[in-house]
């Protein structure tokens, strides 16, 4: 995914380390505020005794060390299409890999979305249960305070929210130092604990993980649904790669993240073997007095930018699905003339905004939420296992016996905690897969909705060499260059045949465009334009762009060369023809009657293709048509 702020490659690498400090590790990076918490305070609360507490905090290292250390940042991030990472990246490997096995693409197809679908519920949930576990610092800070937490709360999040539009550069620019000082706080505060019972650090052995589990057997299991807070925001550290390379993220990891999250998770244990009191906010509780109200400043300016890189990915998921034919077009705004990956969505950042308040609203405080929480996290970790075990044995071609051992190791923690946590769908985990099969159901309609009307058009329109033969002297040609965007692949579109039906005209140059979008995230400038000349005055041009980047149909025209588009490109001889589709259910389709009204009103719905393509309003004309799948 796109992040709020990219960082430009060619940097040294420490600039880009700091940059991915800034932006990457918001998520996993302040998990410490309510992971402890809810394994000893939560539904199903454990007694605060050495046992338990090694126990727990030696399941949460190797937690940490098995899924962030070796599996993503070690075996995944290796993983990465022409530079970029994240779920559908690895899809498109996958699907590259499993190339001539239509069962298994069929299948990539499905976990692949169901993923980016999933990602929308945690999209919801982690602005929420962020903020709220921030903002609840007040309580301890300030125990009068406790009716201004929701308050507090809701304003932070409809400010984010609100500024969304004018740019991430608003609050981009402290996210590195901001994130810094909150690492730095995360180890002095876990060093400063531990020193009253340094003997918490022998949770570092596994075997403590091992006893809490034979022994404790159901609860152990219960308590997964916990620990798993912990490793929660890990795949960011992959879908990130593209911005700062593996390297980077990999050395911010090692030398700072990793150190003060482990300090401060045993700093809170050692605390909560001294004082068990301090079980309702151990992260806060952790701190002298004085340093009470500034902590909780931090934390929420932290929590800030924890969400803001999730806002920021999920109009990057967006724009990425538009892209590849998932979803329809939508209005998308560039923020930034610099970065490609400061875009802005407004449909898409107001209803996360109703959703987010609705959620801080419904569930009140941030134990209730994490009850909600980490379901679709896990469910994105399980697939991202059964995706780069694909590329692992098909691209990589590893021997099988490596592959198949590490696979079965991620397999075993994945399905141990997405078991755990599917036990929290009936107090509140309903709500992030209900938003998955919702975003689903939405995304799968589309692309078979849009592969029907492909089929249609193409059952019925003429071949660009049919047009041509059947033009006589007759037709009268007036001057300019007509564009009709063809959605069809080598058909001449509907608009073009309406054109000439009802206006009896045909321009001196017609353009057949069709743009493509490939599953990489950039096509380089040499496979950008394809032209061909049909004859006549009809020329057929193909523009291909990958799925992170923005098709400016104008812009990448003028930027063209002859020899490339085939004719001279003159915006003021331009005009763009569209064709403005309407959908008429059939029952004899072979989508269901309801898929079918879905899709009809998702047509409907969708942005105009003159704001998608960046097209100029007093140059195009739209024709309407109508298609029955």
């Amino acid at each position: 995914m796109t992040t709020p702020s990219a960082v430009d490659r060619g940097s040294p690498i420490a600039v880009l380390m700091l940059g991915a400090i800034g932006i990457v590790f918001g998520d996993i990076g302040t998990s410490p505020l309510y992971a402890v918490k809810e394994t000893f305070a939560g539904p199903h609360p454990l007694p605060i005794d050495p046992p338990h507490v090694l126990g727990v905090l030696s399941l949460v290292f190797w937690s940490i060390m098995c899924i962030v250390s070796i599996k993503y940042v070690i075996v995944i991030m290796r993983a990465d299409n022409r530079g970029e990472g994240g779920s559908l990246a690895l899809f498109a490997l996958a699907r590259r890999a499993a190339e001539g096995k239509p069962a298994v693409i069929t299948l990539l197809g499905i976990l692949g979305v169901f993923a980016a679908a999933l990602f929308y519920g945690d999209s919801m949930i982690t602005p929420a249960i962020s903020v709220l576990s921030a903002v609840e610092g007040l309580n301890v800070v300030e125990p009068g305070l406790k009716d201004f937490i929701l308050p507090i709360s809701a304003i932070i999040l409809l400010f984010l929210f609100l500024i969304q539009k004018h740019g991430t550069a608003l609050v981009g620019f402290f996210f590195a130092p901001v994130m810094v000082a909150w690492f730095v706080v995360l180890a002095w505060l876990g060093i400063r604990n531990i020193a009253l019972f340094p003997k918490v650090l022998a949770a570092l052995s596994p075997h403590y993980a091992l006893m809490f589990i034979a022994t404790e057997g159901f609860n152990s299991f219960l308590a997964l649904g916990s620990v798993v807070l912990a490793v929660t925001g890990a795949e960011a550290l992959y879908s990130d790669m593209g911005h700062f390379g593996r390297w980077p993220i990999r050395l911010a990891w090692y030398l700072l993240v990793l150190p003060a999250l482990i300090l401060n998770y045993f700093g809170q244990g050692a605390l909560l073997l001294v004082d068990p009191s301090a079980v309702e906010n151990p992260f806060f509780n952790m701190a002298p007095d004085w340093a009470g109200l500034p902590l909780v400043v931090l934390a929420t300016a932290a929590t800030i930018i924890a969400s803001q890189a999730v806002i920021s990915g999920a109009f990057s998921v967006t724009r990425q699905a538009i892209q590849l034919g998932y979803l329809p077009r939508m209005t998308v705004h560039h923020t930034s003339a610099k970065e490609i990956g400061q875009i802005y969505v407004p449909f898409l950042n107001w209803t996360l905004m109703i959703f987010v308040l609705a959620l801080v609203f419904g569930f009140r405080n941030s134990s209730s939420l994490a009850s909600a929480y980490g379901v679709a996290v896990t469910g994105t970790m399980l697939i991202d296992t059964l995706l780069v075990a694909i590329v692992m044995a098909l691209l990589w071609k590893w021997r099988r016996r490596i592959w198949m051992t590490l696979i079965a190791a991620f397999l075993i923690l994945d399905l141990a905690f997405f078991s755990a946590n599917s036990l929290k769908i009936v107090h509140g985990g309903w709500f992030p897969l209900a938003i998955g099969v919702i975003i689903f159901v939405l995304l799968t309609t589309w692309k078979q909705g849009r592969d029907l009307t492909f089929l249609r058009r193409e059952e019925t329109a003429l071949t660009p060499e049919g047009f041509v033969k059947s033009l006589s002297e007759r037709v009268v040609r007036v001057p300019g260059t007509a564009i009709y965007f063809s959605g069809a692949h080598e058909k001449v579109p509907a608009a073009l045949l309406h054109n000439m039906k009802h206006n009896k005209v045909l321009h001196e140059r017609v353009v057949l465009l069709n743009v493509e979008t490939e599953n990489i995230p950039f096509v380089g400038t040499d496979r950008r334009i394809e032209s061909l000349d049909f004859g006549d005055g009809v020329r057929g041009v193909t523009l291909r762009f990958g799925y992170l980047q923005s098709p400016d149909i104008p812009k990448t025209m003028a930027n063209a060369t002859f020899d490339q588009l085939g004719f001279f490109y003159d915006p003021m001889t331009i005009s763009y023809f569209l064709s403005r589709t309407t959908i008429l259910p059939s029952r004899t389709s072979p989508m269901p009657l309801w898929r079918e009204a879905l899709y009809a009103w998702m047509v409907r719905s969708s942005a105009s293709a003159m704001e998608f393509f960046q097209l100029p309003s007093n140059r195009v004309v739209e024709l309407g048509s109508q298609i029955e799948i």
